[in-house]
């Protein structure tokens, strides 16, 4: 583990890394496009728009995930527990940018922390897409400034 997510750190996390909606469009999105979480994913797939890389864990706000199954090129399979980043996730993304394919990482555990490391390790025109549970989605235009905001929490929550 590298990361791993103290409690007292939990409220920052609400805090939106960009604009924050409720339905979005292909026409909105710039770039290659990455979706964190499974209702995020299955929010784009039902507007006909694959993500370029899927992070997903087969849970909606803990529940069972029991929608139609996502599906990708490559599929990359690594355990990552909640409130933690581990080694294993953060290279699982950084595959996944350096390859041309659709890519699903499928998460036994947890991608709560997912869009982190997504953020941060995101090539130059990048959309990412979170979910924040109860609001809605976030909707990422990757630069230096979202970057450097990631590093920032990173340095505090290092393992």
């Amino acid at each position: 583990m590298i990361y791993v997510l103290p409690d007292g750190k939990r409220g920052e996390l609400r805090k939106p890394l960009g604009r924050v909606t409720e339905s979005i469009e292909r026409e909105e999105l710039k770039g290659r496009i990455v979706s964190v979480g499974d209702m995020v994913t299955m929010t784009l797939y039902e507007k006909g728009i694959v993500p370029d890389m899927a992070i997903v864990d087969y849970k909606i706000e803990r529940k069972e995930y029991k929608g139609e199954p996502f599906h990708a090129e490559e599929i990359i399979r690594v355990r990552n527990p909640p409130g933690v980043i581990t080694r294993d996730l953060w290279n699982a993304i950084a595959t996944g940018y350096a390859s041309d394919k659709k890519t699903l990482i499928e998460v036994e555990g947890e991608e709560d922390l997912a869009a982190l490391p997504a953020i941060y390790l995101a090539p130059e025109d990048t959309t990412v897409i979170y979910g924040l549970p109860s609001v809605g989605m976030v909707v990422v235009d990757v630069g230096e400034k979202e970057r450097k905001r990631v590093d920032e929490f990173l340095k505090e929550i290092e393992g």
